[in-house]
């Protein structure tokens, strides 16, 4: 997802540098000036899509206990068979997760629930691992869909394999909190219903839990 991220980010660079060709009644002066202002709102787009985020600032996230707390025994049907969390502090990156399985009895349905506080990468440079965020997507296959959407005021991404009844549903919480699921034989909603089992009120309450001025 990073390098598919990155390689986004030079292409969209480079198609505006170097298309020139499409303007062809235009001069060479007006063209490197369509290209500047093209610069410009590109820039522009970013900075505002990272508006409110705590890059630049020291974060101490929030204790992985507190996370796991957020994670159900039971979702639905399926019940937790393993828990755990972690936090990692190293390179200039400082973040927390909690993860859960969870199964049917015979092991034929299962999700995959975890939550990361990106911490002291909560701007730009950690989303790069969730390049959903940057763009909106809205493709179909002849077996399945991957989507861009809004989820009680975040921005969410989901896929689905109709063939395979797996899919996957990630959502960005107060810009710093990053829920993902994961599943296997089951449907989207099911999936989507995981992401509700999440009490999405506490993440945001924990916005600003850790940052430092």
């Amino acid at each position: 997802m990073i390098k598919s991220f990155l390689l986004l980010v030079v292409i969209s660079i480079s198609f505006l540098f170097f298309s020139c060709g499409e303007k062809k009644n235009e001069s060479p002066l007006d063209e490197l000036k369509d290209k500047a202002k093209e610069m410009e709102n590109l820039g522009e787009k970013m900075k505002e899509t990272t508006e409110g985020f705590t890059e630049g600032k020291k974060v101490n996230p929030v204790d992985f206990r507190e996370l796991k707390s957020l994670l159900p025994e039971k979702l639905t049907s399926l019940n937790r068979t393993n828990i755990e969390g972690e936090k990692v502090n190293a390179m200039g990156m400082n973040i927390s997760h909690a993860d859960a399985n969870y199964s049917d009895k015979d092991g034929n349905q299962s999700i995959d629930l975890k939550i990361t506080d990106l911490g002291s990468v909560s701007g730009i440079s950690g989303l790069a691992a969730y390049g959903w965020y940057m763009v909106d997507i809205d493709k179909e296959t002849e077996t399945g869909y991957e989507r861009t959407f809004t989820y009680k005021g975040g921005k969410g991404y989901e896929k689905y394999d109709n063939e395979g009844k797996s899919g996957e549903v990630s959502i960005l919480v107060a810009k710093r909190f990053v829920i993902e699921a994961n599943s296997n034989n089951l449907s989207m909603d099911q999936l989507k219903a995981a992401i509700d089992a999440i009490d999405v009120g506490k993440l945001e309450s924990w916005k600003n839990v850790g940052v430092e001025e």
